[in-house]
């Protein structure tokens, strides 16, 4: 037990050694100096504000002049500009530079045909009437509510409206008016969203308790651009609702960061402050060791400050210790307490000192209520008695009444029935002129209830008057609007329009492109079919060829065609794959395979090939075995079958700049003695060579525009012999 209790000193100890090297820090008076960019004239009517503490401007200086130390925040706002926060850096002198934030299209619509001189009057007169609301507003409700009234009258602008109604709600929020504040800090934020005004509505909801609301706006105004100290604000607000809720934990954790801010920026009104809320907060949940260390603290910080704030923190403590049931330390404390209050009455005789702090009859009713709670009745009567003429003299009438109904209680304890009876006479009499005064109060709250009403409702009419004349000022320029909006219409109409047409004609190239492609890689595709049957074709017959060899047991002629046919057909299988190969290659390929036919039928035909010198072979060329299907058909179908020895001629000459023509004559039977000849079967099987070659040219021509054009006749009028006559252009 020992040991706890000195961990808990020197716990107490350090604190007060960090926070009081955290509180000596120097101070210092700083010139500021707010100015109009433009115009470079000193703005005099800014609220200027360093750890909630407002400053403001001195005529006579030509300045504001501010108490703040290294790293304090200094915060300057206006409604017709954007709020400026600045970190203090040392004791330098501070020029801040603004842009007016007034909505200027606005101004543009509402005083287009008005002189500017008469538009700076009313921005003056706007600011003027404000700042005299401000002015009065703690001194004379009404004078305070007519000013805001006159700058209704001046509002042309959101931001200005909204600070009309900031106002107007702080007046309300100061006289205790909850539902009125919370109204017109709600029509200001619709006028403007600001999270200072966010903050104050947090507030105002609070005290108004509707702690769910209060919790939302503190939450929102987080969102917004704060100041530190405002921040730290939001933290304490937060707290203060979550311990009304009794969610203790949450107001644990706000108060704890808000401490945190208050002691980074030593800001020791706050550390005081939430010392003290988070021993009410441990206190609460039980934890009364923790409560009273920080109790302590607070109270020494309070100590350091001024004797109200030690008045205020001291009478904290005392309900502590009453709570707790520590009479002694309870009455020691509260008598330090009355010390003090009593040397403020002597030295400054200032009653109003002390009214939202500790007077000295209630110092001594307390008291004199702890001696009756340890049953020490001659000392709670004197302190009782000393309350009651103390109260006699300030005419604190509740105290009085309190003081004396105790008084009656303990001295009929004592049996002391006389005094307790005349005791309880002065009760009944002060009771029955409490009654009196509370009618009287009642009747001057129903009588100022209704001059505030009249107030807002002037007020609202005004707004209302206001909202009117915007709407004739709108409509005045609406036709200009529906002209001009008329004419966009019709520009995006055309604009569609165009950019339809546009889309359109891109749809259709692209459409069409791809039904090219696809016809394209269709064709290809079909070619290589068809490269791919003329191949098996050409070899099938080359074959038959072999094994004609074979038949009449000639091997060293087969062998021989067979070398031949490998160096033809490694060839032809090189050229496969490709759509077109040079003229010459074409060439060598039909030289080959003519002389290997020609192997085979010596004493069938003779040939000939003629290639004119003119031919620049290098600028043509072909489809790979385009000729050969020709020369294969004037062998076999013609030659072949003739009695005589026939003879093939292979001719290709220059007919134009850009074109040749390819010749190939045989002197055969014909074509029509040809099909005579062939059997049923043969008739039933249609010339696989003819017919693939034929769609070849076909697809050929109809994707590279007509290259090659083909004619097949009798080479003499008595239909023998066949003539094909092929031209083909220039690559």
């Amino acid at each position: 037990m020992m040991l706890k209790k000195i961990q808990i000193v020197c716990f107490f100890l350090v604190t007060q050694i960090i926070v009081s090297q955290q509180l000596n820090t120097d101070s210092y008076i700083i010139k500021v100096e707010v100015v109009n960019k433009e115009s470079n004239k000193a703005i005099s009517n800014a609220d200027v504000l360093v750890n909630g503490s407002f400053y403001k401007y001195s005529t006579i200086k030509e300045r504001y002049e501010i108490k703040a130390k290294k790293g304090d925040e200094l915060i300057v706002r206006h409604p017709d500009f954007n709020t400026v926060y600045y970190t203090i850096q040392g004791n330098d002198d501070i020029r801040i530079e603004v842009e007016s934030t007034i909505d200027k299209k606005v101004f543009s619509k509402v005083l287009k045909n008005l002189r500017s001189l008469k538009k700076r009057k009313r921005e003056a007169s706007f600011n003027q009437y404000l700042d005299s609301a401000k002015f009065y507003k703690k001194k004379d409700i009404d004078k305070s509510l007519s000013f805001i009234e006159k700058t209704f009258k001046e509002v042309e602008s959101k931001s200005r409206r909204s600070a009309s109604f900031e106002v107007l709600a702080s007046i309300y929020a100061y006289w205790k008016q909850y539902d009125l504040a919370i109204e017109n800090y709600k029509a200001s934020l619709k006028e403007k969203e600001s999270a200072k005004v966010r903050l104050e509505l947090a507030k105002v909801e609070f005290l108004n308790k509707q702690y769910l609301e209060s919790e939302k706006s503190y939450l929102k105004s987080l969102k917004g651009e704060l100041s530190t100290y405002e921040k730290l604000t939001v933290f304490e607000g937060l707290g203060d609702v979550f311990k009304e809720k009794k969610e203790f934990n949450r107001a644990e954790y706000n108060y704890e960061k808000a401490l945190t801010i208050a002691k980074k920026n030593l800001i020791t009104p706050k550390v005081t402050d939430l010392n003290s809320k988070l021993a009410e907060v441990f206190f609460e949940q039980g934890k009364t060791q923790k409560a009273d260390v920080l109790f302590q603290n607070s109270l020494q910080l309070a100590n350091k400050e001024n004797i109200k704030r030690s008045l205020k923190e001291e009478e904290k403590v005392a309900d502590f210790y009453n709570k707790s049931g520590r009479f002694d330390d309870e009455i020691q404390l509260r008598k330090e307490s009355l010390k003090k209050a009593e040397g403020i009455n002597i030295e400054t005789n200032d009653k109003e000192a002390l009214i939202d702090s500790i007077t000295p009859q209630k110092i001594n009713y307390k008291i004199g209520n702890a001696y009756l709670q340890k049953e020490n009745y001659q000392e709670a009567i004197a302190f009782l008695e000393k309350s009651i003429d103390d109260a006699e003299k300030s005419e604190d009438l509740i105290i009085k009444k309190d003081a004396t109904r105790k008084l009656s209680e303990i001295l009929e304890t004592v049996g002391n029935y006389s005094k307790a009876y005349k005791s309880y006479q002065d009760y009944v009499k002060l009771v029955d002129t409490l009654y009196i005064k509370k009618e009287q109060e009642i009747q001057q709250v129903k009588r100022f209830s209704k001059r505030i009403f009249d107030n807002q409702n002037r007020i609202a009419s005004l707004e209302k008057d206001k909202e009117l004349y915007d709407s004739k000022i709108n409509l005045a320029y609406k036709d200009q609007q529906l002209v001009e909006e008329s004419n966009k219409r019709q520009e995006i109409i055309i604009y569609s329009l165009l950019g339809g047409i546009l889309l359109i004609s891109l749809l259709v190239y692209y459409m069409y492109r791809n039904i090219r492609q696809q016809k394209l890689a269709n064709n290809l595709l079909a070619l290589k079919s068809m490269r791919s049957q003329m191949n098996p074709h050409f070899i099938f017959n080359a074959l038959n060829s072999v094994n004609s060899f074979i038949a009449v047991n000639d091997e060293r002629s087969a062998n021989r065609y067979l070398s031949e046919f490998s160096v033809l057909m490694r060839s032809v299988l090189e050229n496969s794959d490709e759509d077109f190969i040079p003229l010459s290659k074409e060439i060598e390929l039909l030289q080959l395979y003519v002389k290997l036919e020609h192997n085979r039928f010596q004493d069938k035909f003779e040939y000939t090939i003629y290639i004119d010198e003119k031919i620049p072979l290098d600028k043509y060329s072909i489809p790979p075995m385009l000729l050969q299907p020709y020369i294969e058909n004037a062998i076999w179908h013609g030659l072949r079958y003739k009695k005589e020895k026939g003879g093939l001629s292979i001719s290709m000459n220059k007919k134009t700049e850009n074109t040749i023509v390819i010749n190939i004559k045989d002197d055969g039977i014909g074509r029509k003695k040809s099909m005579e000849m062939k059997t049923k079967n043969q008739l039933k099987q249609k010339s696989k060579g003819m017919s693939t070659i034929k769609n070849r040219i076909g697809i050929l021509n109809n994707m590279y525009q007509d290259k090659i054009s083909v004619n097949v006749t009798d080479n003499f009028d008595d239909g023998r012999g066949t003539k094909v006559e092929l031209i083909l252009k220039k690559d």
